[in-house]
């Protein structure tokens, strides 16, 4: 039924189950049962219809991941035909073709030496089991008190109770028992709000400052691993400045400490490469962790790629009769590695990874318009990533609490307008999927700044604001 309205009585019966039975993430609780969120009935491109007909633009691209668009038959009939010829195998006890082939081609892409791949569920599970790889290695190498992981505010890591442990974002942490010893938060490389009295041109020496001090502060004994997004993506779009990444890593290996690139929501094109690690960012670290775009958000499926110079540490004759316990029921699964191939077909027939770098320049200089309205404080991103920090008062140091209601605001306009934006507080994150094109970027923005100015009229009217 694809760009179609599901029949009025079918989307009143999905909400009303919904409202009943459905309990979905980030719910609010006080609310659990008043309403349904948007029911969904079909997808198209860049754009979804939902359940009365409404055609949006999908501004986040699903969660990050709907790269390739929606609609796309390859995909669906390599999940089908795979799924006929062979649903699931164990990988306990066996392996499949799709899973050795993605792992193959996966490994082709991947910077410097990092030809081996451990496949799970999706992007939590791929940073937990880094993670637990990190603490299996150090173990294997006789050094149990090598265990804190280096982390910074604001980064989002995943929901698994290890992941939600290394997750930055307050609100994330709120009714949760996810405080760690083990886990030592440095500053987000947040150039919008650096701190008071550092300039712009030391504010990389400032960052690198910090975490050499902290790693002499805990010991380089004591610390296993550095886990960093190369943009802190729902932390706010914080793309961090020039040098910041390829010094942190120096700075790892120099303390023989494991250099965890996060690339959940960078990878898979999202950048303009397969990863963003080094040919964007010019590092090449130890384990890239990655989900999402994989398989463009068809199917579940994430994982990790490993350098063989770590891998080779505590394997063969380093091994020391350990085996790497941990695994998961569908790591591996044959169709969702059917539906990553199909993915990675598409990139390359259609040159995805070209089509975004030679539109990113156009895609950020179009959101940079949106400057001119007095509402907006920055706006800032990479590739077919970015975000439009809206605030009161662009001369406050901190988000004032109206500021923390404007994301919600400016999405409810531009959802009427026939946009999503994903709010986060303040600012309004675009990730459109990848196969967008100029005059879709124009329509984009456009209602982008229909639903800012629209969000200003309220505020004046209301009495809230006078800018």
């Amino acid at each position: 039924m694809t760009s179609e309205a599901l029949p009025r009585n079918d989307t009143s019966e999905i909400e009303e189950m919904a409202r009943e039975h459905l309990l979905q993430p980030w719910e609010e609780m006080q609310k659990v049962g008043q309403k349904a969120r948007t029911v969904i009935a079909s997808g198209e491109g860049i754009y979804v219809t939902d359940g009365y007909g409404r055609r949006l633009i999908d501004g986040p691209g699903g969660m990050w991941c709907t790269q390739v668009g929606y609609g796309r038959r390859e995909i669906a009939d390599a999940i089908a035909e795979q799924a006929m010829q062979l649903s699931y195998n164990s990988p306990w006890y066996s392996t499949s073709g799709p899973a050795a082939r993605l792992a193959d081609r996966i490994a082709r892409v991947t910077p410097g030496d990092l030809r081996h791949v451990f496949f799970t569920t999706g992007g939590s599970t791929a940073v937990d089991a880094a993670l637990r790889f990190a603490e299996f290695f150090n173990n294997v190498l006789g050094r149990p008190s090598k265990k804190i992981v280096l982390v910074r505010i604001n980064g989002y890591h995943g929901s698994t109770a290890l992941t939600a442990a290394c997750s930055g974002r307050p609100f994330n942490r709120r009714n949760f028992d996810v405080d760690s010893p083990r886990i030592s938060f440095l500053s987000s490389p947040n150039p919008y709000r650096r701190p008071e009295g550092v300039a712009a041109e030391r504010y990389t020496d400032w960052l690198i400052d910090e975490l050499e001090t902290r790693i002499a502060e805990l010991g380089a004994d004591n610390i296993a691993v550095f886990l960093a997004e190369p943009v802190q993506a729902s932390g706010g779009l914080l793309v961090p400045p020039d040098g910041y990444l390829t010094r942190a890593r120096e700075i790892c290996r120099k303390h023989d400490i494991l250099y965890i690139s996060d690339e959940v929501v960078t990878g898979f094109g999202r950048c303009g490469e397969w990863f963003a690690s080094e040919k964007v960012f010019g590092i090449v670290p130890d384990i890239i962790t990655f989900a999402k775009g994989l398989t463009s958000g068809y199917v579940p499926l994430g994982g990790f790629a490993i350098s063989d110079a770590v891998l080779g540490r505590v394997t063969g004759g380093n091994a020391k009769d350990s085996y790497y316990s941990n695994g998961f029921t569908y790591s591996g699964h044959p169709v969702s590695c059917a539906a990553a191939l199909a993915n990675m077909d598409i990139f390359e027939r259609e040159k995805l990874n070209e089509h975004v770098r030679e539109i990113t320049p156009y895609f950020q200089a179009k959101l940079r318009t949106l400057t001119d309205l007095p509402l907006v404080g920055d706006v800032r991103g990479v590739g077919l990533l970015g975000a439009v920090e809206c605030v009161a008062d662009r001369q406050a140091r901190e988000p004032s609490e109206l500021d923390q209601k404007l994301g919600p605001r400016i999405d409810r306009h531009c959802n009427e307008l026939g946009l999503i934006v994903r709010p986060l507080v303040n600012m309004c994150v675009i990730s459109p999927p990848l196969v967008i094109t100029k005059p879709q970027i124009d329509d984009l923005v456009a209602i982008l700044r229909k639903g800012i100015e629209a969000t200003q009229k309220d505020l004046r009217a209301e009495g809230l604001w006078n800018g």
